[in-house]
């Protein structure tokens, strides 16, 4: 297999928070493993859309409503991804709005396979130490499988036995089991895109 391509994509509309320390800590171990790696925030992928949301306007999706943005951009870049970690905020036990919004547009991206066999995994950010980490990585994991991804965790046989992902609570860069579990997941991410 040719290098491996991470791609992350911040669902926090902060771009320099928590959700975005922790995929960049992520990403920093899928370079150290070999992997080419970019950094995707939802605020700038979203920009200049007309309907911030899917009312699936079209069945099939005809891509009308993102055509030549920022979303349809990212969706290319995430297309020639070999795996993908997505991170959120924790709003009211789930997602954010921006992170669900992107996937929900994606209805095309699903009927073409796109996303399918590539390898993916979650890192979320709470308020407080159970403020809903592990509902919104499971979210996560949910667009993931829709997607026929494969989905991994911060378990790892060399590093140590996690649990979903990594579920940090904020402020993340004093979280030192959350860094833990993102360097794992980055390394993970690599590890199994080299196996296929």
């Amino acid at each position: 297999m040719s290098e491996v391509f991470v791609v992350a994509i911040n669902g926090s509309p902060n771009r320099d928070g928590n959700t975005a320390f922790l995929l960049n800590r992520v990403l920093q171990a899928a370079a150290e493993a070999g992997a080419k790696t970019e950094l995707l925030h939802s605020m700038e992928i979203l920009e200049g859309q007309e309907k911030p949301y899917c009312d699936a306007c079209s069945s099939p999706c005809n891509e009308s409503c993102y055509e030549d943005t920022e979303l349809e951009k990212a969706f290319e870049i995430i297309g020639k991804a070999d795996a993908i970690v997505l991170g959120s905020p924790v709003y009211f036990g789930t997602v954010s709005a921006q992170l669900k919004a992107i996937f929900d547009k994606s209805r095309a991206l699903r009927a073409r396979k796109v996303l399918a066999g590539k390898v993916g995994a979650g890192v979320s950010v709470g308020a407080s130490r159970f403020g809903g980490q592990e509902t919104t990585v499971r979210a996560i994991h949910d667009i993931m499988m829709v997607h026929g991804m494969t989905v991994v965790s911060d378990s790892s046989i060399s590093a140590t036995i996690g649990h979903h992902g990594v579920c940090a609570q904020k402020p993340a860069d004093s979280d030192a089991e959350a860094i833990k579990s993102a360097r794992v997941i980055g390394i993970r991410l690599v590890e199994e895109c080299v196996r296929r």
